[in-house]
């Protein structure tokens, strides 16, 4: 995937000045005669000549990690491509299609096939907004899904999820085309390679922080969430996060409680559905188990605990402003809805409101889980948005028909509900004493069903 050219300018010339400044994928490039132009291939000089077009090859496939090249056809001055051959690993095969190509009067670059699948991303960094996404070309910035993050927020997430910074150009103007990757490739043998520079004018200055993304639902939305709020330096839990697609990595501050938490991570948020467990259990077994197909759980969280004086959520309603329930001790029976709201000490409801403050300030509006030890308020789950809930209304709209839902049937029982209420004209009606910032409420709200809560007639 080289840069494109800039018309008058041979794409391999580029590459070659690339070459120069930073790591790019190893390549040498023919011209239309099969007379070699540039080369750059590790454990060989800058542009060293080698004696035939199949040495030129071997020594390539060689040095490729997965013994595997591309082609890329051009014609001299054309910056658009012709044909592009992907993941070829027999020499004389490259050869006879080098030698066919030239025949046709093109030009062409051999380049190390770098695997876009191995749980690296690839995006742009421009200005103070960084974008990526996994399994994809630095074009993945034009698709729906990319993340996006400011360059501070982005190198907290590459440190953390992969073990090094990558190796970017900090100057404003500069827009880099660049992959990151688990294993180290390119010329210069480095975790990142760098695709193009241009240098442009009116750099971005702020990014859109928004999750689901491509990014988060390989992680997993907790994983991400968390990530995000330890990066923008609110208080969470040491987690370890055990990925399907990466290798284990570890973030947050310690709570001086050695007990574990083990969480579920799902691709996206599903209210209640999985396993949340104090105590330890094999985090592999775990997905095996509730997800054989290894479609719906990215990851499961091995979190350190907290020691629960008070716990609970806040959500932000339509205007901006938090709203903040909890209980006494954990909170795992509130979230499903097994426990009331109880009135929370005024220390607690103002540090929780200092969370939001701060998180709001860096992110806008989110909603939370929070778990509070008597001293600090820790942020054991992060989304980003505000709700439609307004009091005790969950979700606004009139409904042709109100159906009627005592809260003591359990949160399975209210998903089949609202699978049958979905595209209909109806309501739900929660009857019950069940928390508004509850597993009930959020299902209700992603499910944009009307919806409110009612006490229990005495």
């Amino acid at each position: 995937m080289p840069p494109t050219a800039v018309a008058g300018h041979f794409k391999d010339q580029i590459l070659d000045a690339l070459a120069r400044r930073g790591n790019v994928a190893q390549f040498v490039s023919f011209d239309a005669a099969l007379a070699q132009r540039h080369a750059w291939i590790r454990g060989h000089e800058p542009n060293t000549r080698f004696p035939s077009v199949e040495a030129a090859v071997e020594a390539i496939l060689a040095a490729a990690p997965e013994r595997s090249v591309n082609i890329r056809s051009f014609e001299p001055h054309d910056p658009k491509s012709r044909e592009f051959i992907y993941g070829l690993k027999d020499a004389g095969r490259v050869a006879a299609e080098l030698r066919r190509l030239g025949g046709e009067g093109l030009h062409t670059i051999v380049n190390e096939t770098v695997d876009v699948d191995d749980g690296g991303v690839s995006g742009v960094a421009y200005g103070n907004v960084v974008e990526f996404a996994p399994g994809d070309t630095p074009r993945a910035v034009e698709k729906p899904g990319t993340a996006a993050l400011t360059r501070a927020l982005a190198d907290h997430v590459f440190r953390v999820v992969y073990g090094f910074r990558p190796a970017l150009s900090e100057a404003p103007e500069q827009r880099v085309e660049f992959s990151i990757h688990p294993l180290r490739r390119g010329y210069r043998h480095d975790h990142t390679i760098v695709w193009e520079i241009e240098e442009l004018h009116a750099p971005p200055t702020e990014a859109h922080v928004s999750w689901p993304n491509l990014f988060s639902r390989m992680l997993g939305d907790k994983a991400y969430g968390l990530l995000v709020a330890d990066g923008v330096g609110l208080r969470v839990p040491h987690t370890r996060v055990f990925a399907r697609r990466l290798a284990p990595f570890s973030f947050g501050a310690d709570t001086g409680i050695a007990e574990p938490w083990i969480r579920t991570c799902p691709t996206e948020q599903v209210p209640g559905k999985f396993t949340t467990r104090r105590g330890w259990m094999d985090p592999f077994r775990l997905m095996q188990d509730e997800d054989p197909d290894g479609t719906r759980i990215a990851s499961v969280l091995a979190q350190q605990g907290v020691d629960a004086r008070w716990s609970g959520a806040l959500i932000s309603q339509p205007d901006g402003e938090p709203l903040v329930e909890g209980v006494s001790g954990f909170g795992d029976a509130f979230m499903v809805g097994e426990r009331a709201p109880e009135p929370l000490p005024p220390r607690v409801a103002a540090d929780v409101h200092e969370v939001y403050r701060r998180a709001r300030a860096e992110l806008g509006p989110v909603r939370f889980e929070w778990v509070h030890d008597g001293a600090h308020a820790w942020v054991v789950q992060l989304h980003r948005g505000a709700t439609a809930t307004r009091g005790r209304t969950l979700y606004p709209g009139e409904a042709a028909r109100w159906h009627r839902f005592d809260v003591a049937r359990g949160i399975a029982a209210l998903r089949e509900v609202i699978a049958g209420v979905r595209g209909t004209p109806d309501g739900v009606v929660l009857v019950g004493r069940v928390g508004v910032t509850s597993h009930f409420g959020d299902l209700l709200r992603r499910g944009r069903i009307p919806s409110r809560i009612e006490d229990p007639e005495p």
